[in-house]
């Protein structure tokens, strides 16, 4: 049966779900050995799932070979200690050349990009994520739903026709739509992933959701992973104590409509002497202000 060959691929979405930075070297390409160390890092401090490409790994910025470099190091630096889950996206001829890439690399699973096309139709969204499902049986599969047009309805067509699509990474900041839409498509069918991080997860836990994703965890792992247990647990004062530290973090990456997304994450590590701080347009490096304020907040949390 479908349920018990993904099981333990569902037992690890249900917790902190890392999405790594891709860090570049001085001229601009991919640093390899930064990235397996990055990795390693997440894993050793406790972290079960990695996202390679995710939208914190500049996923947009990268090209395929780019894209496929990075999955092969996610792959090499987890040495099956932890599960892997494959961004891909794009068209959906690309999306299953990525698929069968990862496969074959070793990954367990993909995340499905949000589509980017200007005209999306209910029942096109189910297509493009069926056909992409499909391409790769082996592997579990999980959409990324940012698109608050989506419906539960839409969410149950895809998993009865693609019976590999097995959790949901849900990014809609409104927490009564996420309660609906898991409702509607099967509470109990998916796992369903917090996709909007640290500080939207208390309030998506308190109606449903078991996993979280997050790029604060590549700086602090510990912190990410004392949340998890707590909001698991149902301590939700624990899990707030969580969220005041971490809050001016999260909301500096979040300003200017989330143009600080990556950038503060890669300067933090910097800071840390872990990679560079570059990132790739559209994103932007920050100004002297910014840096402070980072070097402020790794400070409080004792990591430098």
């Amino acid at each position: 049966m479908v349920s018990s060959r993904f099981d333990e691929r569902k037992r690890r979405l249900s917790g902190v779900v890392a999405i790594p930075v891709t860090p570049f070297d001085a001229d601009g390409a991919v640093a390899p050995e930064s990235y397996v160390n990055l990795v390693d890092r997440l894993i050793t401090g406790g972290v079960d799932v990695v996202t390679p490409n995710g939208n914190t790994g500049e996923f947009y910025a990268l090209d395929e070979a780019e894209t496929r470099h990075c999955l092969e190091l996610a792959v090499q630096a987890t040495a099956g200690r932890a599960s892997v889950v494959a961004g891909v996206g794009h068209d959906v001829r690309t999306a299953i050349g990525a698929a069968r890439h990862a496969r074959e690399a070793g990954a367990e699973l993909i995340m499905i990009h949000q589509p980017v096309h200007p005209y999306v139709s209910a029942e096109g969204w189910v297509e493009y994520h069926r056909a992409i499902a499909v391409a790769v049986p082996e592997l579990g599969v999980v959409p990324y739903v940012r698109d608050p047009k989506i419906d539960g309805g839409q969410l149950a067509r895809l998993a009865d026709a693609a019976e590999n699509v097995i959790g949901v990474k849900y990014a809609v900041p409104d927490p009564v739509r996420f309660a609906s839409v898991a409702r509607d498509a099967g509470i109990d069918r998916f796992v369903w992933i917090a996709g909007l991080a640290e500080l939207s997860a208390p309030g998506y836990f308190a109606v449903g959701a078991t996993g979280f994703t997050s790029g604060l965890v590549n700086v602090a792992p510990s912190i990410s992973l004392e949340m998890f247990r707590a909001l698991r647990d149902g301590d939700f004062r624990g899990a707030m104590a969580c969220w005041e530290r971490v809050r001016p973090f999260e909301e500096l990456r979040a300003a200017d409509g989330n143009a600080n997304n990556v950038s503060v994450v890669k300067e933090a590590l910097a800071q840390l002497g872990l990679c560079r701080s570059d990132v790739r347009p559209p994103s932007r490096a920050l100004t002297d202000v910014e840096r402070a304020k980072v070097a402020g907040l790794l400070e409080k949390w004792g990591l430098r």
